[in-house]
């Protein structure tokens, strides 16, 4: 009788376990989150691996080892305290996920001149937060393997030769620790962020992703540019958004010399005015150079809140300059000019 109430209490608390879990979830997904969005978010990430770490805490504790064959119970005890400490970490895990998400969420969404702040900042807290993982489950991975005897024994021994070991694996984990410091040294120190535009091995694009081995840019064709981090630190790169996404382009134009460029920059202005694409700060057109084939250079400079839309509005700006010339002067359109000599 004494064996029947062993697994009924056993059964009992795995069950009031998971009661008090799923109260607690109904409680974070119902009442406690109203106004606050960041724990309605949180609840339904962390629901699974609370579940399992109730059920596995409480088998833990009231398993009826004694009623158990002597390597049964050993055998038992070991998988649910290596069960516990899996279940621990996808729980931490989980929960400091579902804890940032909502932040990073907000950080990705502000524009303007906070851009570049929210940037900063979300590339830390991406970062830190990889670390972070790494360091759980490299702590879990470690605590789990030492409940082996055989593993507690062989680290007693490792422990003696700690210098010799500690070398060999330096020297073998190089480049990766060396991408790790990349990493933190990136983030911390602002040379790049999330969403930066960059140039890099002389292709234009974005920063998609920014892990703590490498970085992938967003070419501006949809391609994706995989680079290590410790590039980064190691080699030259255009940064565009470094101090703010705001960026002045330019349109060249080689015409004839019967160009009329006042009108010509009354036309770019009144453009601009109208155009979506322009932020209403910068623009300019001006005689920038006379060239070796008898035509003149203009420059029109536009200023735009981030580098994709000063290249949409570069195009736009060019498209309707040549239109104009061509519909209004098309003298001005590029021509060559020959000197007939008679003898």
């Amino acid at each position: 009788m004494s064996a029947l109430w062993a697994w009924i209490l056993l059964v009992g608390s795995v069950t009031v376990a998971v009661t008090v879990v799923e109260g607690g979830r109904r409680l974070l997904a119902g009442r406690l989150s109203r106004g606050r969005p960041g724990v309605r978010a949180t609840a339904p990430g962390c629901a699974a691996p609370a579940f399992v770490t109730a059920v596995v805490a409480s088998a833990n504790a009231a398993m009826p080892y004694r009623l158990l064959d002597g390597g049964m119970e050993n055998a038992v005890e070991h998988v649910l305290r290596i069960a516990a400490i899996g279940a621990v970490t996808w729980l931490l895990l989980r929960i400091s996920f579902a804890v940032t998400d909502p932040a990073l969420n907000r950080l990705t969404r502000v524009e303007g001149a906070r851009n570049v702040r929210a940037r900063r900042a979300r590339t830390q807290m991406m970062l830190v937060r990889r670390i972070l993982a790494v360091v759980v489950v490299i702590v879990a991975l470690g605590t789990a393997l030492f409940t082996f005897p055989q593993v507690r024994a062989l680290g007693a021994g490792l422990l003696a030769s700690a210098g010799v070991a500690g070398l060999v694996v330096g020297i073998a984990a190089r480049p990766s620790i060396g991408n790790l410091f990349a990493g933190l040294q990136i983030a911390f120190s602002d040379a790049l962020r999330l969403d930066d535009v960059v140039v890099v091995e002389g292709e234009w694009g974005r920063v998609e992703e920014l892990t703590l081995s490498y970085v992938v840019v967003k070419v501006w064709d949809d391609r994706r540019l995989i680079l290590p981090v410790s590039y980064f630190t190691e080699s030259p790169f255009e940064n565009w958004t470094r101090h703010g996404s705001r960026i002045i382009g330019s349109v060249f134009l080689h015409v004839d010399w019967s160009v009329p460029v006042p009108e010509l920059r009354k036309v770019l202005y009144a453009y601009l005015q109208e155009h979506p694409l322009w932020d209403r700060v910068d623009w300019t057109l001006q005689v920038t150079e006379v060239l070796p084939n008898g035509l003149v250079q203009l420059r029109a400079l536009m200023s735009a809140h981030d580098s994709a839309s000063s290249f949409d509005l570069r195009c736009d700006v060019r498209e309707h300059l040549i239109a104009y010339l061509r519909e209004h002067h098309p003298e001005s359109l590029p021509s060559l000019r020959a000197d007939a000599l008679t003898p």
